[in-house]
């Protein structure tokens, strides 16, 4: 049996109300019966009487197939769990002297990143003396935001956090394929 963070419904004998109102198995409304009478009724049918709506006045029971309905309901979540996509954000490293075949390496890895779907986190270090010039870090970063141009967009723009310069880039959403 899978764990499901959901509570699982309540059915046959687990439900407690004298009274409840019936759906049958084909989607119609039978109306209120006592519960007793209601599991006799699910039980000439060879079904479950699960209880559906519990704060209801009176509670709503449904006549139906349990097993086959958390089958449905298992398969329904796993789809959806498969078409969720986990957005990771990738982190990209530079200096304030760094090469420019090195810069466009980078890059490369920046629309790689990108063309998959995640957020890149692009960082430029400064050490020792090299705070004196953030200038050229914010350069560093707006000339990569240039080279990413078309693939993804500034999300959040050049910050000083320490002895680092970063910012995000998002992808930009493409077309459906």
């Amino acid at each position: 049996m899978s764990a499901i963070s959901t509570k699982e419904l309540q059915i046959n004998e687990e439900i407690r109300a004298k009274e409840v109102r019936i759906i049958g198995d084909d989607g119609e409304q039978i109306g209120v019966v006592a519960t007793s009478k209601a599991l006799e009724m699910a039980y000439e049918k060879d079904l479950d009487l699960v209880l559906m709506a519990p704060n209801a006045e009176p509670p709503v029971c449904r006549i139906m197939d349990y097993g086959k309905y958390r089958f449905e309901r298992d398969k329904r979540e796993k789809e959806a769990k498969k078409k969720q996509t986990t957005v990771e954000v990738k982190e990209i490293q530079l200096s304030c002297r760094i090469d420019t075949h090195d810069f466009e390496t980078k890059v490369k890895h920046a629309h790689r990143f990108l063309g998959e779907g995640n957020k890149v986190r692009v960082v430029v270090k400064f050490r020792g003396r090299e705070m004196s010039h953030q200038d050229l870090g914010r350069e560093m970063l707006e000339k990569f935001e240039q080279a990413c141009e078309g693939l993804g967009s500034v999300d959040k723009r050049p910050t000083l956090e320490g002895r680092f310069m970063s910012m995000i880039v998002n992808p930009v959403k493409q077309a459906s394929k």
